[in-house]
């Protein structure tokens, strides 16, 4: 089997119970060695799997995740997480699909990230239908793929898509488990707390196999790792904004190092 013409197909597929069947069997059959890795398949644009049963809207109009009283506000939170995670799946995958002739080490890795999320994707949907809703019942935006879109070559993709947006999770990750400790008497809540607590322990290791990419290609390429973050950062994001709250001791394990994570920071931050 070719590896790259199967992902293509998972890609494609629709129906998000039949993507995360057909998916781990694909992640079995590469854990057995069962591919050969010609590039065979042309490299193609794809819509995301997942305008077949959600609403995107833009970022702005996704109901806002306000407090978790209710079961719709419970639902709107973990919805967002889901969508987050599934969005990932596909991110992951993509990360092998689109990049040819790599290092075997560089698609154990995303195929290991692509693992991960189904997992997390699982444990969260689960707790989503617990609370009586599904996947796809409430709108979503479509920033994570549009950052794929976004970044064709290798260095900006491992700068913006773990590097950047995964990064971020790890500083709101941990936001949202502090909000939901004012819930301690809620069931739901605790077992979100426990879910998004696993979630930021092995979304470590992903950001960190992303700085890994990242550097390598910058030191193949000559350029300085820390400049050139910064230049494809504010190239597809135009000028971001300092961040006002930054996970420091995830980052630094995850290969950031303190002067970048001090230019990232709003505020003066204590890293050492």
């Amino acid at each position: 089997m070719n590896f790259f013409c199967e992902i293509e197909k998972l890609l494609q597929i629709k129906n998000y119970d039949d993507k995360i069947t057909q998916s781990k069997k694909f992640i079995n059959d590469f854990n057995q060695n069962k591919f050969e890795f010609e590039k065979k398949c042309n490299i193609l644009t794809f819509r995301p799997s997942y305008e077949a049963f959600c609403t995107i809207v833009p970022p702005q109009k996704v109901p806002r995740r306000r407090g978790f009283e209710t079961d719709l506000k419970k639902a709107t939170l973990i919805h967002a997480i889901v969508h987050i995670e599934y969005s990932a799946i596909d991110l992951a995958l993509d990360a092998c699909y689109r990049f040819r002739d790599m290092p075997i080490e560089y698609y154990k890795d995303w195929i290991e990230v692509a693992d991960d999320e189904i997992r997390h994707f699982e444990m969260l949907n689960k707790l989503l239908n617990k609370v009586g809703y599904k996947y796809g019942d409430i709108e979503v935006h479509n920033s994570l793929w549009e950052a794929a879109e976004k970044t064709p070559t290798l260095i900006e993709r491992m700068a913006i898509v773990p590097r950047w947006l995964e990064a971020n999770g790890l500083d709101a990750n941990e936001q949202i488990i502090g909000k939901l400790k004012n819930y301690k008497n809620d069931e739901i809540a605790k077992e979100l707390i426990k879910a998004l607590e696993i979630i930021l322990k092995e979304e470590i290791p992903h950001v960190s196999k992303g700085d890994k990419w990242f550097k390598w290609i910058c030191e193949k390429e000559g350029f300085d790792s820390e400049e050139k973050y910064l230049e494809i950062v504010n190239k597809i994001y135009k000028n971001v904004s300092k961040k006002a709250y930054i996970n420091i001791k995830a980052r630094k394990e995850a290969g950031f190092s303190c002067s970048e994570i001090q230019n990232l920071a709003r505020d003066e931050v204590k890293c050492d």
